[in-house]
This record gives C-alpha cells, structure tokens and sequence, in this order.
C-alpha cells in the first residue's frame, strides 16, 4: 500500500462560463492521517471532492489514491475509496439493513462479507435496532450515519467526509467523533470537511484551508494553533472583584462582579493575571478558555473578519 493515500498535483475545474473552482492545487495527505480540508462556501472543497470521487470531471492535474491514477484505474482506485456527501442519496423506501447490503454486493464481495460489514457497521454506528426501518423514516441524524455506514461497508482505505454532522444534535455527533477517532487508529485515512470548526480541532492531525479555489494555508493542527497570538479566558472569582482595584495595567474587562475576562497575549502572561490575583487575595474558581482558536485564524487567514 502507498503510504500518501491521496495525492493531488495542479489541480484545476474551470466551468462553463469561465468560472474557476480550482486553481492548480496540489495537496498530500499521508496514509493513518486525519485530515481537515476548511473553507468557506464556495471555496472549493466540494469541487474537489467531486474530483476525487469521479462525480466531476477535472479541467487538468493528477490524482491518485493509494498510488492509483483515477483516470487509469477508476475501478481499483474507488474500491479503495468511501465517501460521504452533503446529501442523502440512498434509496428512502429500502430497508436501512437493505441500504447497506446493496451497497457492498456493488464491491463484489462475498455473501458471507456483505453479511458480516453490514451487521458489523450497523451495531458500531448505532442502527442495528433501526435494521429494519425504511431509510425515509429515519431521524436526520440517523440518515447521517447511515450514509457514513454506507460509505465505509466496503472497508475502503481512505474515507472522506463532507460536512458529516450537519443537522446531527450533540449527542449523535460525540460518539460520531469517537467512532471516527477509532477506525482512524486503526489505519482508515480520514478526509474531513466541516463548518464545525471545533470537530476540525479535536479530530485533526494536519489541516489545509481552501478560499477562492486556492490552497492558502498548510500546516499540521498543532503548529496552526500556536501561531494564534491572543487567547481569552474567563475567570469566575469566589468574592466580588473590589471596586477601588487598579487593574488598568493588565488587559482585564469585568464581565460582572465575580467574572472577568482576560486577553492573554505576549504581553500580557496568564501567570502575570493569576499573580495578580493572588497577590490581592482574589480566589479563583474556575477559569476556562473562550477562544475558539481555529476559528479566529480561519477568519485572519481568509479574510473574512
């Protein structure tokens, strides 16, 4: 096996009209890697998830999955493929135990492999008590982990998720995640698209960011967060903050009589707030991080503030 399990070189989609989508991107994601593909609407991703998973035809560029060409091997190169688009496209009226048992006959496996991949993605994505339900009477977070199920059947080396927890409550989504999490290290490589930023910070290994058909930003999570240069945090005191307090030299705002919220920059150093505190005899309860840090540099870098 290819340890790049996908590689995307000069990429381009121009549509009818002179419209360009993509504009010779190129793009290495690591076989065992999580990775997150972020942008704004219209910046691109589904186009190139569309390309990837020959849904849309390419204007020029090479991709390969696994080391397979998928102009020269369509076949091999989508059964090592899974993906899960933004819209639900599994027959409504079919059983859920159905949707799954088509959809892996389609990869020729075995009687005894369909039986076995259904049972077993529909007990480890909570639908085996949804089995024999048709698929339209399925709740909408349901129906999103039936298409991730539907995706993953075949067992595919490379699995790319389009916006997976869209219209999915709270509850849903964390054991989405920790589903994820698992077969992830277990050596499915994931490919994630998500307006959830947050999900993008807790799943990721390695990030690229999309804006107007270009690749503007490449980095793995940890060194992009570090380059964000003001965190905030919120601190709730046990007593009142006394009134006739100087704290003007320090970046603090009073949220109310018993929380403030602290800019920590360079300048301005958690230990030198904690300190300060102390050294006035002020409490501390909890503190907690406000920032959602990928978010603020996905507006810096994007330009969208």
């Amino acid at each position: 096996m290819s340890n790049i399990a996908l590689n995307i070189e000069g990429l381009s989609k121009t549509y009818p009209g002179g419209i360009e989508a993509l504009k010779n991107i190129s793009l290495k994601v690591e076989s065992g890697d999580f990775y997150a593909l972020l942008g704004p609407n219209g910046a691109g991703k589904s186009t190139a998830i569309g390309i990837i998973s020959s849904l849309v035809t390419k204007t020029s560029g090479l991709v390969e999955i696994l080391g397979i060409n998928i102009d020269e091997n369509h076949s091999l190169a989508k059964k090592k493929l899974g993906v899960v688009g933004q819209e639900v496209n599994f027959n409504q009226f079919e059983t859920v135990y159905q949707v799954l048992s088509h959809q892996a006959g389609y990869y020729g496996l075995s009687s005894k492999e369909v039986t076995e991949n259904t049972n077993y993605y529909l007990k480890s994505l909570g639908l085996w008590d949804k089995r024999n339900d048709q698929g339209r009477n399925l709740s909408g977070g349901m129906k999103r982990r039936l298409m991730v199920a539907k995706a993953l059947v075949n067992k595919p080396d490379l699995l790319i998720l389009d916006e997976p927890s869209a219209g999915v409550d709270i509850e849903l989504r964390r054991s989405l995640w920790d589903f994820l999490k698992e077969i992830n290290e277990k050596g499915t490589t994931i490919i994630l698209t998500t307006h959830y930023l947050e999900e993008a910070e807790k799943l990721c290994k390695n990030i690229s960011i999309i804006d107007e058909g270009t690749i503007i930003k490449t980095s793995s999570m940890k060194s992009l967060l570090n380059e964000l240069e003001i965190q905030n945090y919120l601190f709730e005191l046990k007593c009142a903050i006394p009134t006739d307090l100087d704290y003007s030299h320090l970046n603090i705002n009073l949220v109310n009589e018993h929380q403030i919220l602290v800019n920590v920059d360079e300048n301005n150093s958690l230990n030198q707030i904690i300190n300060f505190l102390s050294e006035n005899k002020i409490e501390i309860v909890n503190m907690t991080n406000e920032t959602n840090r990928l978010e603020e540099l996905f507006l810096n870098l994007t330009n969208t503030k």
